[in-house]
């Protein structure tokens, strides 16, 4: 005679409790996963941060090549100004030289009086009427180019030494050479002026004579 086996049963606790496991295993395979969700938008966030860390750079490297080129180009107004300046000043130089030294002008005209004045006398004339045509008016022609000349150097000079004091509140001083070359430029044309204007009048050298008074 064969004994059978008893069939396993499970006691109420048993049963209530894998019901439990059971029920709670379905709500956290239902629930969803909450980290997931933060960790994401974390990275999102962090790259999209530096996002704009980038931009903002590239702009800024962009605004600073952009101020550097500026400062490296001049503006034309001032360059424009410096360049008129001192073009200006070596005229006054030149033409205050060549109120001393004389100019191809003053020597054409001065030939042209003496060639008048040979002409007027050709058919007879008088010691005293001979010096003053052929001598007298080539002098006083060539004192008078040579002033002209001395006068146009004094103004150039004076309108570059004084132009700053007339100019914008802003304007950039002009270079130390500019002012030095329109001051002996001014010098040079008050000189020559001051001796054209004495030769023209004979305060330094009379007129010769004859002695006869004739």
């Amino acid at each position: 005679m064969t004994a059978t086996p008893t069939p396993l049963t499970k006691t109420d606790n048993e049963a209530d409790a894998e019901a439990t496991a059971a029920d709670t295993a379905a709500q956290a395979s239902d629930a969803p996963e909450a980290p997931a969700a933060p960790e994401a938008s974390r990275d999102s966030s962090e790259k999209a941060s530096s996002d704009d860390v980038l931009t903002d750079e590239a702009e800024n490297d962009r605004d600073g090549d952009e101020d550097g080129l500026g400062d490296d180009t001049p503006p034309a107004g001032p360059l424009r100004t410096g360049i008129g300046a001192g073009a200006a000043a070596v005229v006054s130089g030149a033409l205050g030289l060549a109120s001393l030294t004389g100019t191809w002008m003053g020597k054409v005209l001065s030939e042209r009086e003496t060639l008048l004045g040979q002409i007027k006398t050709a058919q007879g004339g008088t010691a005293s009427a001979q010096i003053h045509e052929i001598y007298a008016d080539s002098w006083h022609t060539t004192a008078a180019i040579n002033g002209g000349f001395a006068l146009l150097a004094l103004l150039v000079g004076a309108f570059v030494l004084a132009r700053p004091a007339f100019g914008a509140p802003d304007a950039h001083p002009q270079p130390v050479w500019v002012r030095a070359v329109a001051l002996g430029g001014l010098v040079l044309g008050a000189i020559g002026l001051l001796l054209s204007v004495g030769m023209y009048f004979d305060l330094f050298a009379t007129l010769p004579s004859t002695g006869s008074g004739s």
